[in-house]
């Protein structure tokens, strides 16, 4: 369609072309005068129509991400605005279909299937194309029955609009694809049959949570160091050592990039029949002066300090950022969290003591006691728990440690110590 500069331009130079024939135009009978004349007629309606009316421009996705991972995997479309859409499955081939209203094609969603791995366990590849004028959509290529779940998240610290794709194994029951998968997950990686005899003493299982995790990249440093990247390196590092132990094995809540809800990572852990929970973070606040380990336990009754009650509420926005289509409490029973035992606090205590007193040897302290506040990771009633800041990650020296194999080898041996000097005790009779 011509924009109403163009068609100004073209106005102009028939209208020259046709006075410069002028003998031609009005001679009656002459062999110009029957095609000229319909054209000069077209010309006048054309000087006489309105300039045309712009449509409003189409909106559009400015970013594409695809989290792979064993447990699920999930897709993000992030825009401007929030978008309003549709989905339904087809079969023979598989196929999630999404209609997004009001969307256009971006250079994000023509590389979208460049994000799909070959090991993905449920896409085989993704198509995006306009289905009509007024809807952009999504075709998603599946290798297994699956169940999607699909909702918008708004927006919060430096994302926009985000619209989330999680694809679950099909599995029978529950309407909650997580704990409907939790429910269905055996033990993972742990060395002891579930059939322990009795006589036997239980066994000591180490949940070992690294922190944040898929859209949630937790803190990040001067040189783009995410937290998620490094405490899951660390967190590997301590399942190794600990499973090299006798009486002692180690389960993690997430092994890869993806994301795990706070509240599920809790339930994990009592699923798993964990003795304690350790969740493993790099530290970051505005003064990049700030520096040193810290261990933090729940709190009931308020945090310990400011800066305790900052971090807690920054670690659980952890939902928010990575995303949820659920609160989560449906995984915790509330009357237990009314429940949470003295004698859990105390032990979180005294874990907690223990492994910053080995922190202190490869790292100086931020706080030189274990600090209280409102984690929600650390809400397991029956499991001692402690939250582990490494590092600072904002401080450009810790920075730079925190990346380095040394010092996370460091951090995963001081907290082996602590947890085998809190096993000692727990051991007592």
């Amino acid at each position: 369609m011509l924009n109403d500069r163009k068609l100004q331009v073209v106005i102009v130079i028939n209208y020259k072309l046709i006075f410069r024939e002028k003998d031609m135009f009005f001679r009656k009978g002459s062999v110009g005068y029957p095609y000229w004349l319909p054209s000069f007629a077209v010309l006048a309606s054309l000087i006489s129509l309105p300039p045309p009316v712009r449509g409003a421009e189409a909106m559009q996705f400015t970013a594409t991400r695809v989290w792979p991972s064993t447990l699920y995997t999930r897709l993000t479309f992030e825009s401007s605005t929030l978008p309003h859409y549709r989905y339904f499955m087809l079969a023979s081939p598989r196929r999630l279909v999404i209609d997004i209203d009001d969307f256009g094609l971006s250079p994000v969603l023509h590389k979208l299937s460049q994000q799909v791995r070959s090991t993905d366990p449920f896409i085989s590849k993704i198509r995006v194309a306009k289905f009509d004028t007024k809807t952009l959509r999504i075709v998603v290529d599946l290798k297994q029955p699956i169940r999607a779940d699909i909702f918008n998240l708004k927006p919060v610290a430096n994302f926009q609009h985000r619209l989330v794709v999680d694809l679950y194994p099909k599995l029978k029951g529950d309407n909650d694809p997580l704990s409907l998968f939790l429910a269905n997950t055996p033990s993972v990686h742990s060395p002891f049959k579930p059939s322990t005899p009795s006589a036997q003493p239980a066994p000591f299982i180490v949940m070992i949570d690294p922190g944040h995790g898929g859209e949630d990249p937790g803190a990040h440093g001067l040189h783009n160091t995410l937290e998620k990247n490094v405490v899951l390196q660390i967190a590997q590092r301590l399942k190794k050592l600990i499973d090299k132990q006798p009486g002692i094995a180690a389960v993690m809540t997430r092994s890869d990039g993806h994301f795990v809800p706070l509240a599920m990572r809790v339930a994990k852990a009592q699923q798993q029949k964990a003795t304690i929970f350790v969740s493993i973070h790099a530290d970051a606040v505005a003064n990049r002066q700030a520096r040193g380990a810290s261990v933090f336990t729940l709190s009931t009754r308020g945090a310990t300090s400011a800066a305790a009650r900052f971090l807690a509420n920054s670690q659980n926005q952890s939902d928010l950022i990575g995303g949820v289509s659920r609160s989560g409490d449906s995984y915790l029973d509330s009357t237990l969290l009314e429940l949470i035992q003295h004698q859990t606090l105390h032990d979180s205590a005294i874990l907690g003591s223990a492994v910053l007193k080995q922190l202190h040897k490869i790292n100086p302290l931020h706080k030189s006691r274990v600090e209280r506040a409102g984690f929600a990771v650390l809400k397991a009633p029956n499991i001692p728990s402690i939250l582990v800041e490494t590092a600072f990650i904002s401080h450009p020296e810790e920075e730079r440690k925190l990346r380095t194999a040394r010092y996370q080898q460091q951090v995963a041996e001081a907290i082996l110590v602590g947890i085998q000097r809190y096993k000692a005790k727990h051991d007592e009779p």
